[in-house]
C-alpha cells in the first residue's frame, strides 16, 4: 500500500547552513576526540609498557619519542614525532575546552547567539594559549 506524501518539513540541506564558531568546535570536539582515543591511546599504552619494561625499556622509548633517535629514526622524525606531541596536546585542550563549554550547554546556559559564538571562540584561543604555555615550559625545563 503506497504512503501518501507527509507535509511534515525536512531537514535543511546543508548548503543552507551559515558556518559558524559553534559548528567549527562541535566538529572539532568530535575529531580531537577520535584523535586522542587512538593515536593518544596508543602513544600512552606504549609509555606504559616502557615503564613496566625498566629503565632499559624507558630509555629507548624517551629516544624514539622525544630525541628521535634509534635504528631507524633520523632527524626528521624527531621533528615529526614533537608535532605529533604537540597535536595531541592541542587535541587535549581542545578537547578539555569543548567539553566544559557542552558542559555548560548542559545545564541550559550559553544558548544566545552571542555567548554561544563568544565561547566557541574562547575555546580554541584556550586550547591554542595552554598549548604554547605548556610547551614554553616543556621546552625551557628539560
Amino acid at each position: 500500500m503506497a504512503q501518501a506524501r507527509s507535509n511534515r518539513p525536512i531537514s535543511p540541506h546543508l548548503q543552507i547552513w551559515r558556518w559558524g564558531p559553534a559548528m567549527l568546535v562541535s566538529i572539532l570536539h568530535r575529531v580531537t576526540g577520535n584523535g586522542l582515543a587512538f593515536a593518544g591511546l596508543g602513544l600512552l599504552l606504549w609509555w606504559v609498557g616502557a615503564i613496566a619494561g625498566g629503565e632499559q625499556s624507558y630509555l629507548t622509548f624517551t629516544q624514539y619519542v622525544w630525541t628521535g633517535t634509534g635504528p631507524w629514526l633520523s632527524s626528521w622524525t624527531a621533528i615529526l614525532g614533537k608535532l605529533v606531541l604537540i597535536g595531541l596536546t592541542w587535541a587535549f585542550f581542545q578537547h578539555l575546552a569543548t567539553g566544559l563549554r557542552h558542559f555548560v550547554l548542559d545545564i541550559g546556559a550559553g544558548y544566545e547567539l552571542h555567548a554561544n559564538a563568544r565561547w566557541s571562540v574562547l575555546t580554541l584561543v584556550f586550547s591554542v594559549l595552554a598549548t604554547a604555555l605548556f610547551w614554553a615550559f616543556v621546552l625551557t625545563s628539560h
